[in-house]
């Protein structure tokens, strides 16, 4: 506790998840020293905690430290709302803390089992958007205690931050699929972190990189892993680049979502998991089109299961912080001091956080019917160009007067206003909060014909060489399915 090296260290919080950061650090004998617990708490302020003693209240730290260039906070208040989480954190920075980490929501910390290798600095998805549904893991997770599941799409926003709830869930192996080795190598590195610091020890993870557009791989794949529960995450999710891509979309989205499907049906798949998205609600891009013919693969696939296997849709909007979203684009364009572009005065869409939406995906993994869709409670949709607002705030400028915002206009694909269900869905609660059923009014269309259609575009087909790659054909076919999807005037054929 007393070698220095320049690091000081000020907990913010003095409760379960602070203490035993706290009690970790020392154990460890981590570099630095604990200097203080910052609280409210006025039966705390000017005692000690764990020997570590307790100032407050946090609103009036500005006037009870003097920070210093290497000095750290961490915030370690996992039950504290995003508008508590925001006040401290404006506090911190006001008192001159540069250097401020934060603790993962309690839905997160499994049992009060708080690491300090949870630890991560913190991010503009922690102060912005309502306050997520909170979900137990431990038991939420207990469906896939001592199984093997598969995680498609590890590398991306949404998979490894599946991979990374799933590790404290106790399953036996955990199979990180992805064709991007980068992306793997990196969540399986520090998933590996995670456990050197005693997050999910007993759990074997598995870095897997190839592709589910090859459809005898995949079947190979599946029948050698044996997994148990398969959450499938994989997808191209950029709109404007699938409208110019539209046959990797399909390729990708649909004929991948296809093999996978098959595969799991021949390998004995349980649990199947489909993850899909606001976008095909009456879709208009070719992105959102691609999901909801994978939404009917997935769907299609229970009549053909057995021995109890489970195929369900879970669909939900935009999630805050995602590769490829605006929150990333908004904090590279205030980093360059602006403008930040947004499409449209009006556009809004729905947003909850990631580690919320993989929560309620995982929950509603154990609690969902076999074949049932499932569309996860969003709350009220947020107007872009407000979020956008509120992101210049959090970075210390004035919007308007220190970073402007630019209307550009609709791209490509893109909509107004999203929805979470079409005038031919009906949603209903479920004993779960956060998690809703859709139920369709009129019988879903059945996949295997225009799979069988779509096949030549994709695969080259030597007797309908035309077919290959036909981006007019494409649309042609899709929307004669779909009939939401917008056509682009003067699109080339290749």
């Amino acid at each position: 506790m007393d070698n220095d090296e320049g690091h000081r260290l000020f907990i913010v919080g003095a409760g379960f998840a602070g203490r035993e950061i706290a009690k970790e650090f020392i154990e460890r004998g981590a570099p630095g020293r604990i200097v203080a617990f910052l609280d409210d708490d006025p039966a705390k302020i000017g005692g000690k905690t764990d020997g570590v003693p307790v100032f407050g209240p946090i609103g009036a730290v500005a006037g009870l430290v003097r920070v210093e260039p290497n000095d750290e906070a961490i915030i370690a208040m996992p039950s504290a709302s995003n508008a508590a989480v925001r006040r401290v954190y404006f506090d911190l920075k006001s008192a001159g803390f540069s250097r401020i980490r934060i603790l993962p929501g309690i839905a997160q910390i499994v049992e009060g089992d708080a690491r300090l290798v949870q630890a991560r600095e913190i991010d503009p998805q922690d102060l912005l958007g309502r306050d997520p549904v909170r979900i137990g893991l431990k038991e939420s997770l207990a469906y896939l205690r001592g199984k093997r599941v598969l995680v498609t799409g590890a590398g991306g926003s949404i998979g490894s931050e599946l991979a990374r709830q799933l590790l404290s869930g106790g399953v036996e192996r955990l199979y990180l699929l992805g064709h991007g080795e980068n992306s793997i190598y990196q969540v399986d590195r520090e998933l590996a972190a995670l456990r050197s610091g005693g997050v999910g020890e007993t759990t074997r993870v598995v870095p897997v990189v190839g592709e589910l557009k090859d459809r005898d791989y995949v079947r190979f794949l599946l029948g050698r892993l044996k997994a148990d529960a398969v959450f499938h995450a994989a997808a191209y999710k950029h709109v404007p680049l699938m409208e110019a891509n539209p046959l990797a979309a399909i390729e990708n989205n649909v004929l991948g979502t296809h093999n996978l499907v098959d595969a799991c049906l021949e390998s004995g798949t349980r649990k199947f998991v489909f993850i899909s998205t606001d976008k095909a609600v009456d879709p208009v891009s070719i992105y959102g089109a691609s999901k909801l013919l994978s939404e009917r693969i997935v769907s299609a696939a229970q009549a053909k299961a057995t021995g109890g296997a489970s195929f369900m849709v879970v669909r939900f909007g935009n999630v805050l912080g995602s590769r490829g979203s605006i929150i990333p684009l908004f904090r590279s364009q205030i980093e360059r001091g602006g403008p930040v572009t947004v499409t449209h005065p009006d556009a809004d869409r729905y947003f909850m956080t990631i580690p919320e939406a993989c929560s309620l995906v995982l929950k509603a993994g154990g609690v969902g019917e076999a074949g049932a869709a499932y569309v996860l409670d969003m709350g009220e949709p947020v107007r872009i160009a407000e979020l956008a607002a509120q992101l210049i705030r959090f970075f210390g400028f004035v919007p308007g007067r220190d970073i402007g915002i630019e209307y550009v206009g609709l791209r490509p694909g893109e909509r107004l206003t999203e929805r979470l269900h079409s005038d031919d869905e009906e949603v209903e609660p479920t004993p779960f909060p956060g998690i809703n059923r859709i139920r369709a009014k009129t019988p879903p269309m059945e996949p295997d014909a225009i799979l069988a259609e779509l096949e030549p575009l994709c695969r080259l087909d030597p007797s309908r060489p035309g077919l290959y790659r036909n981006k007019s054909a494409l649309r042609e076919i899709v929307r004669r399915h779909v009939p939401s999807l917008e056509v682009p005037i003067d699109e080339s054929d290749y």
